[in-house]
């Protein structure tokens, strides 16, 4: 008998942007990070990426991650290359068999694919090489539904004992989602010990239910025509 299949969690890509903004449809790319972590959340290859946006950087972005617009155009690459390696190094990742690690995954992924779209550079997924993808975002949801306090990467980190020392530096941030996912792993056995194939599945299902409840409650509370997107691991095209 040959050795048992290694555990999803041994081997990680990691992924992360920080950008001008919320709205996916229109924030633009600032920093990424694509890497991979090993079975004991060491990096073991990493990529960085600082572009010009080529719009103004608002303060509220800046104040987040630390990034100017007079930095991101003294210092930043043209936001088409930048693109485009990080679209390659996704590839990459998916090309080495192992997953890929995004917390909350629909906002990174979304963005990076209109992005893609908007610099001529082919989305992930146009030629059907996307791969697993974890999000502990979803999965936290679903392993400790009913925990009070915040999902952010932050409360995540804190509750699930990652060093997070720079957050929202796209580099930490990356990592430490990657450490996360091993963390969790290890303390849901039960529900996450699965082939990584059968997680990324979990999640899609996982995400439309949290959706629904959350848009099911906002209607209730404070605005009845309020939509959440359930879409997992990224949104379709508007009106598409």
């Amino acid at each position: 008998m040959g050795e048992p299949p290694a555990a999803w969690w041994q081997a990680l890509g990691v992924f992360d942007l920080e950008t001008t903004g919320i709205d996916v449809e229109t924030a633009r790319i600032v920093t990424a990070h694509v890497g991979l972590i090993d079975a004991t959340g060491a990096t073991v290859a990493h990529g960085e990426w600082l572009a010009d946006p080529g719009v103004e950087i608002p303060e509220q972005a800046s104040a987040v991650h630390g990034i100017s617009t007079e930095q991101a155009r003294a210092e930043g690459r043209p936001a088409d290359e930048v693109v485009a390696e990080i679209v390659a190094a996704i590839r990459a990742v998916f090309a080495r068999g192992v997953p890929l690690v995004v917390y909350n995954a629909p906002y990174d992924l979304t963005l990076l694919d209109r992005e893609a779209r908007r610099h001529g550079v082919e989305p992930l997924g146009e030629v059907g090489e996307i791969g697993c993808v974890v999000d502990p975002l979803v999965i936290d949801k679903a392993v400790d539904t009913y925990r009070k306090g915040k999902r952010t990467l932050e409360a995540a980190a804190a509750v699930y004992g990652v060093s997070l020392d720079d957050a929202h530096d796209a580099g930490a941030d990356a990592i430490a989602a990657g450490r996360v996912a091993q963390a969790m792993a290890k303390r849901y056995p039960d529900r996450l010990d699965v082939p990584v194939t059968e997680l990324h599945d979990l999640q899609v299902g996982w995400c439309s239910t949290q959706a629904e409840s959350f848009q099911q409650y906002m209607r209730r509370a404070k605005d009845p025509t309020f939509t959440a997107h359930g879409d997992w691991p990224h949104r379709p095209l508007p009106f598409a």
